[in-house]
C-alpha cells in the first residue's frame, strides 16, 4: 500500500509566462479578462477574473486554502486541520488548458490552475491535486491510465421555486416533452438553439466529444468525452458542466447533473471507461495473444474490495443514493461481468488494445477528480495486491444484494474509517474532506420536508 507521504513534493515546472501562441490569442479576439479557475471538491469553479494583460505577464495569483474544500451550502468547515490563519495558496495556471471562454457575453478567456502551497507543493485540499496524486502512483510503476467518461445530464425548464419539482421545458412543438424516448433522434433534435451553441463551445474549449444521445428520462441526455490522459480529461468534463450551465441559462433553461433529480425518472450517471498502459502504451488488460491477463482480474478487485470505502467521492451528496434502485442501470453492487450493464463494473466487448473496464456507480454530481481518482487508487491498491475477483456474473445483477452504501451517513463513516483513503489522498484530505461532507450532511438533516407535513402532520 502507498503511503501517505508518498506525494509530489512540487508541480512540474510550468513556464513563468504563457507563450506566444496564447499571446496570439488574446490579440486576435481582444481578450479582456481570464477566469482563472480550479474546481473545488464539488466540481464547482472557483477563482479569480484576471485583466488579460497580467495574465500575460505571469501575474501571481492566490486564494485561501479553504476555498477549495467549500461546502455546496457555501459553509467552511472548522475542523483543525484547516489552520486558524487561514493561509494563502498560489494559483498555478496550466497552459494547455487555456481557451476563449464561450459563455461571456465579452471577450474572455479561462485557464484551470493548480492550487499550490506557497513551498511549491500540491496543496492536497484541492480535488486535481488529488488526482495528480494517484497518477503519481502509477507513474512509479511506469503505469499510464487511460479514462473516458460518459456524461448524463437533464436539461428543465427554469426552477425559481426549489420547493417544486423540476419540469421539462417547452420545446419545438410548443409543449414539453413526456415519455421516454431513448435514442429518438427527434428528441435529440429538440432545443436545437442550446445544441448548436454547446456543440460550439465543446469545441471551442477542445473538449473532446464523441457520441450525443438522447436518454430515457424526458429531456435527459448523455455525452461521451473520448478517453485520454485522466487529468486532461477531468479538466474537460470540468469545462464540459461549467458550459452546459452558463449556456443553458442563455437559452432560458436549466442543465442539471443531479444524480436523481426527479423522483419517477432515470437517474444520470458518471460513467467512467478505465484502461492502463505500461511504458510500451500496451493494455496491461491484453496479454500477446489477446487474451484478458491477470491485471484485469486484479484491477477488478480492487474496485470490489475498496470503492465502498471511496463511494463518498463517487456519490458525494445525499440525493446521489437516490439513484441506486434495482431495475433502472443504476448499480446496486459490484459485481462485475461481460457486457453487462446490470452490474456495477462491466467489461464490454471490444478488442485486446481496448479492453477495459467500466465503472458504473459514478452519478453525474460527482466531481469528475474525485471519481477518477478514487476509481483509480482502488484500481491501482488490486493490482499491488494481486487480489482475486469473483467470478463474472452472467446473470442478473439485480437479484444480487444491494451492497453499495445505501446513504451518504453510511459512505461518510466508511471512508472515515477507511485505510486506502489515507494512504492514497492523505490524511489531511481525507479529514478535510470528510469534515465537509459532514457540515452538508447535517444542514440537510436540519430541514423538514415535504413528506414529513404531508403524512405526519395530519395522523402523528
Amino acid at each position: 500500500m502507498p503511503q501517505s507521504n508518498a506525494f509530489p513534493s512540487a508541480v512540474p515546472a510550468t513556464p513563468a509566462r504563457p507563450g506566444d501562441d496564447i499571446d496570439a490569442l488574446f490579440s486576435q479576439h481582444g481578450v479582456r479578462d481570464v477566469e482563472c479557475i480550479f474546481p473545488d471538491i464539488s466540481g464547482y469553479p472557483r477563482g479569480k477574473l484576471m485583466p488579460a494583460e497580467s495574465f500575460l505577464e505571469g501575474g501571481e495569483l492566490r486564494i485561501c486554502q479553504a476555498i477549495p474544500m467549500q461546502a455546496v451550502t457555501g459553509d467552511y468547515s472548522y475542523n483543525p486541520v484547516f489552520p486558524d490563519s487561514d493561509p494563502d495558496v498560489r494559483l498555478l495556471p496550466d497552459y494547455a488548458t487555456v481557451a476563449l471562454a464561450p459563455w461571456s457575453s465579452v471577450p474572455r478567456a479561462v485557464a484551470i490552475h493548480d492550487c499550490l502551497e506557497l513551498d511549491g507543493s500540491l496543496c492536497q485540499f484541492a480535488p486535481r491535486s488529488a488526482l495528480k496524486n494517484v497518477l503519481a502512483q502509477y507513474a512509479a510503476l511506469g503505469l499510464r491510465p487511460v479514462v473516458a467518461p460518459e456524461i448524463e445530464f437533464y436539461l428543465t425548464a427554469p426552477n425559481a421555486d426549489p420547493t417544486q419539482p423540476l419540469q421539462a421545458p417547452v420545446a419545438r412543438g410548443g409543449r414539453a416533452e413526456v415519455g421516454q424516448s431513448a435514442f429518438s433522434l427527434n428528441m435529440l433534435n429538440e432545443l436545437a438553439p442550446f445544441w448548436n451553441e454547446f456543440r460550439d463551445a465543446c469545441r471551442t474549449l477542445g473538449i473532446a466529444t464523441d457520441t450525443w444521445i438522447h436518454e430515457v428520462g424526458a429531456t435527459q441526455y448523455e455525452i461521451n468525452l473520448l478517453h485520454g490522459d485522466a487529468v486532461a480529461v477531468a479538466d474537460q468534463a470540468f469545462l464540459f458542466k461549467y458550459a452546459a450551465r452558463e449556456i443553458a441559462l442563455k437559452h432560458g433553461l436549466n442543465a442539471v447533473f443531479m444524480a436523481k433529480p426527479l423522483a419517477a425518472s432515470a437517474g444520470s450517471s458518471m460513467h467512467l471507461h478505465i484502461s492502463v498502459l505500461d511504458a510500451k502504451s500496451d493494455n496491461v488488460f491484453s496479454l500477446a495473444d489477446g487474451s484478458a491477463s491477470p491485471r484485469l482480474a486484479h484491477f477488478i478487485a480492487g474496485l470490489q474490495a475498496y470503492l465502498p470505502e471511496l463511494m463518498l467521492m463517487l456519490a458525494p451528496n445525499v440525493n446521489s443514493y437516490r439513484r441506486y434502485v434495482s431495475g433502472s442501470q443504476a448499480p446496486v453492487n459490484l459485481q462485475w461481468g461481460h457486457d453487462n450493464r446490470t452490474t456495477g463494473l462491466r467489461v464490454p466487448a471490444s478488442g485486446p488494445a481496448a479492453r477495459r473496464i467500466e465503472n458504473r456507480v459514478a452519478g453525474a454530481d460527482a466531481n469528475p477528480y474525485l471519481a477518477m481518482a478514487a476509481s483509480l487508487a482502488a484500481g491501482l491498491q488490486g493490482l499491488q495486491e494481486q487480489l482475486a475477483a469473483t467470478e463474472p456474473l452472467a446473470g442478473n445483477g439485480y437479484d444480487s444484494a444491494h451492497s453499495l452504501p445505501r446513504s451518504m451517513e453510511e459512505a461518510l463513516q466508511k471512508m472515515q474509517h477507511s485505510r486506502v483513503a489515507q494512504a492514497f489522498f492523505g490524511e489531511k484530505f481525507v479529514t478535510g474532506y470528510c469534515a465537509v461532507k459532514a457540515l452538508e450532511l447535517a444542514s440537510f438533516q436540519s430541514e423538514i420536508s415535504p413528506w414529513e407535513r404531508r403524512f405526519l402532520l395530519p395522523q402523528v
